[in-house]
Parts: C-alpha cells; structure tokens; sequence
C-alpha cells in the first residue's frame, strides 16, 4: 500500500536531539526552543514568537489573548478541523460560520461584513492547503470593524500572500508541525504575535499565567501567577528535532512543488470525461506545495474513486466534515447564508498521497487516477 503520508526526515533530528539530551535540558525553553523561535520571527518578521505543543495550544492561547468571552461571536469558515473553532468555544465563544470560495476553498471575504454583529469580536481566517486567503480585503473588513483577525495557517509554513508569509498578516498566527505538515516535529505548533500590544500577556499565558518571562529578566523579584495560562511549551526534544526541519525547508518546499506540478500536468481537467475539479488559488498566493486534492462529482463518485484506489494499493483520503453540520457545531455555533459550497467540498474533495519520496510512486498513481477519471462512471 502506498501510504497517504510519510514524514521526511534527515540526519541532523537524531543529532540535535542527542545535543539536547547531552546538554541536560529536556524540559521546554531551552537552547533550542530560543533557536527555533529565532529562526521562526525572522522567518516572520513577527514582534514575538513562541513555541508551542501544537496548532490546537497555538489557537487557545489566540482565544485567549482575543479576550474571548461568553457569548461573543467570532466568525470562520466551517471548512476547517474542528480545533479552529474548539478554541474559541472552550472560552464560551460562539463560532459563526460563512461559506467557502469555490475556487480555492478559503473563506468567502464577499460574505463576512453581512455576519458580523455588535457581539463579534474577531475574524478567524483558514489559509486551506497552503493558500492564501484574500488578506488584503479580509484586512480592510476587520479595520472598518475594528476586529481582530487570527489566521490559522496551520498548513501554511512556506506559502505567501504577495511576497509575503502568510500567518503575519493578522493579529496572531497559528501554525502546526504535525507530523503531516510540511515541516514537522511530530507534534507541535508555534503563536507569531504580530501585534506589540499582545506580546507580553502571549508570554504570560504561555508560563501558566505567571510573570515568570519577567522574572527571569530581572523585571521582577520573583515571579507569581497574574493571568490566565497554561502549559503549551514543547519540550527540547521536540524543538531539536523540528530546528533541523526548518534548516531544510527550502528543499522541502521545492521538492513538494516537484510533486505538485506532477500531480497537476496529469491530471488536468479538460483531459477527461468525467467532470472535476482541481486545485486553484487567489491570484497573489504562492502556496507551498502541501497537498493535491480533487473534487469529484458527488459523495457517492468520491467514496468510488477512494475504494478504487484502495485496490489499486493507494491510500487516499477526504478531508473535513463541516463544522455547522457537526453535532457540537449545531449546539455551540451558527452560520450565516447558504452554505452550499462548503458542503459541497466536504462532501466531493478526496486527497491524493503526498509525502517526499513518493516521486517513484507518482506514474503509478497518477494511472490510477486516469483509470478511474476516464472511465463512463
């Protein structure tokens, strides 16, 4: 079976985790959590970035530093994993969906303002397969409104929104090293604060709300509990392993661009007979090559071409349930507007294998592919 994903390692995880033990510093905010967080806000640009145990702690903490409270409405799209909206939901938050753009899947920027209320209190963007949503407007949109936007980039570490990266546009951006990321640690994530204003509470939360940052620079005395906080920080281990990914993620970027445009000159639209869709993106977004996925004519025709594959010994693998169709989603949010385009992707979108190393893979699956996409379905 060729797997749906693969994490791509080099030889440098094994030695800087080996560093870090030798060093006697496993616990977090160590020598190479400073590393990775310097690599990260130059990468960015950001007034402060910090380390966390994953995209899921990167999105509290934004809830947090948002000041989420009961009641309070953040919009987003549905088309995303749930942790997009279980972060705001966890501080009493109560999650708006608006429909997804056609083309690239991102929130509609088109349909924001008509759901937007005296209780809104942020806008939340999902940058979906490394493409960019349409900042510019959703910018404007948030400034009118005097809103705070929160982008979950998740997917999106190497992808940029008119030569710039994306996660630095709003007020705070999440993203994930998961180990199905592009550039991983297995589990892990990191909050870039973009906004000044927010930086020294992020520090806060992330020392289970105590001064202790200010402590340790000599601020304060001693330190003590005075917010809200929790404890997100990864371990050593695991920033010593995603330092060495983030040396590489140049190669990354380029080889999974590689296995993008395989996977798009074969499997352009117009070659077969069966009607679908392939990925596209906003005019300004350079996406980083995170996944290639189809969209097919129905849910029955895209749980057909996912057990077709499956003979043929090639994982694949649809992606999000929408959120306002969810049991909790239906209690604790609401949506605004048809949402016809977002249930439509959940129910069509199938993703093809995509790790590095799969190259020898590609004319196999590819043929699948055509198999199933040329046949009188």
């Amino acid at each position: 079976m060729i797997p749906f994903n693969r994490p791509h390692l080099f030889n440098e995880e094994l030695l800087f985790i080996a560093d870090a033990y030798q060093s006697g510093h496993l616990s977090g905010d160590g020598k190479y959590t400073y590393l990775c967080t310097e690599w990260l806000k130059e990468y960015g640009k950001s007034s402060e970035v910090l380390l966390t145990h994953s995209c899921t702690a990167a999105l509290e903490m934004a809830a947090m530093l948002a000041n989420i409270r009961e009641g309070d409405e953040i919009i987003m799209p549905s088309f995303t994993f749930v942790s997009t909206a279980n972060a705001f939901a966890l501080r009493g938050g109560v999650p708006v969906f608006v429909d997804i753009k056609p083309d690239t899947l991102n929130i509609d920027e088109a349909l924001i303002e008509r759901a937007i209320t005296k209780k809104t209190k942020a806008i939340v963007v999902v940058h979906y397969a490394g493409g960019s949503c349409n900042m510019d407007a959703i910018m404007k949109i948030a400034a009118s409104n005097n809103l705070l936007v929160i982008e979950d980039a998740a997917q999106s570490i190497g992808s940029f929104y008119k030569d710039r990266p994306l996660g630095t546009f709003g007020d705070l951006g999440c993203f994930s090293f998961h180990e199905t990321k592009n550039v991983s640690s297995g589990e892990g994530g990191a909050l870039f604060i973009n906004n000044e204003d927010l930086s020294e509470r992020a520090r806060i939360i992330c020392n289970k709300g105590t001064n202790r940052h200010q402590f340790n620079n000599g601020v304060v005395d001693k330190y003590t509990w005075v917010d809200l906080g929790s404890s997100y920080l990864p371990s050593e281990l695991t920033a010593a392993f995603l330092y060495a990914q983030l040396q590489k993620i140049d190669f990354v970027t380029q080889a999974r661009l590689a296995i993008w445009d395989t996977y798009h000159t074969s499997l352009k639209a117009d070659t077969f007979k069966a009607e679908w869709k392939t990925p596209s993106f906003e005019i300004d977004s350079k996406h980083n090559g995170h996944m290639y996925q189809l969209r097919l004519r129905s849910k029955l025709d895209r749980d057909a071409f996912i057990e077709h594959m499956k003979k043929k010994g090639i994982s694949c693998a649809f992606h999000y349930v929408s959120l306002h169709s969810s049991p909790f989603g239906k209690l604790t949010g609401r949506y605004v507007g048809s949402m016809e385009v977002t249930d439509n992707a959940s129910n069509t979108l199938v993703r093809l294998p995509f790790w590095i190393g799969i190259e020898p893979h590609l004319k196999a699956i590819t043929q699948a592919v055509k198999t199933y996409l040329e046949a009188d379905n």
